[in-house]
């Protein structure tokens, strides 16, 4: 549970960061977030995915990878989801320092232009998190499927789905290679189970 769903604790070390947004009355709500792409092979899937569903989601997008693909940010846009910043290179903050960490976002931000960040693994230092709130929402989660887990079996990564959503929940899925075989199976189900438990999908805010 310290990786599907963080604790109170780690969240309350980064009180400016997004972790949950909860609806007051009406449906019930969650947010589909896709980290690590875009990639041809695994974006578009996912984009004809949320369309057969009539969903719409957030992709926080590595920056080298909408330099080597710009047609899949065009896509996400054209198709009405939300993005944002997930570094130029995937960095993890708790391994470099800020100066580094900084110019790699701008770099990013350069291509994808967005008021959205999630950093890499969820890992900031303070420092880092102070500056960049001047800029971006920083957006965390309240649900990470771990579909990137090769210890994991669709079965599971849709069981964590099962167990941990709640009203207001952000879910990250990740449209990487890394993830594929999981997210491809897992993705679908889960839709699938939260639209029949009442569940509202939103875009996150830009």
């Amino acid at each position: 549970m310290l990786i599907e769903q963080p604790p109170l604790l780690y969240r309350l070390l980064f009180p400016e960061a997004v972790w949950r947004i909860k609806r007051r009355g009406g449906r019930p709500v969650v947010y589909l977030t896709f980290d690590d792409g875009p990639i041809p092979e695994q974006t578009p899937w996912v984009l004809d995915v949320l369309d057969r569903y009539g969903i719409k989601a957030t992709f926080f997008m590595v920056g080298d990878n909408v330099r080597r693909h710009p047609e899949l940010l065009d896509e996400v846009r054209r198709r009405g989801h939300s993005y944002g910043n997930h570094t130029m290179h995937h960095l993890q903050g708790m391994k470099v320092r800020a100066v580094r960490y900084l110019r790699d976002v701008a770099e990013a931000d350069k291509l994808i232009d967005s008021t959205l960040f999630r950093p890499p693994h969820g890992l900031l230092r303070w420092k880092q998190a102070a500056a960049l709130k001047e800029h971006f929402n920083i957006v965390m989660y309240d649900l990470v499927t771990r579909d990137y887990s090769k210890k994991l079996t669709p079965d599971e990564v849709f069981d964590n789905v099962r167990r941990y959503a709640r009203n207001g929940s952000i879910i990250v899925f990740h449209d990487s290679i890394k993830a594929g075989d999981n997210m491809r199976q897992a993705l679908p189900r889960a839709i699938e189970w939260l639209l029949e438990q009442g569940y509202e999908f939103q875009p996150i805010p830009m």
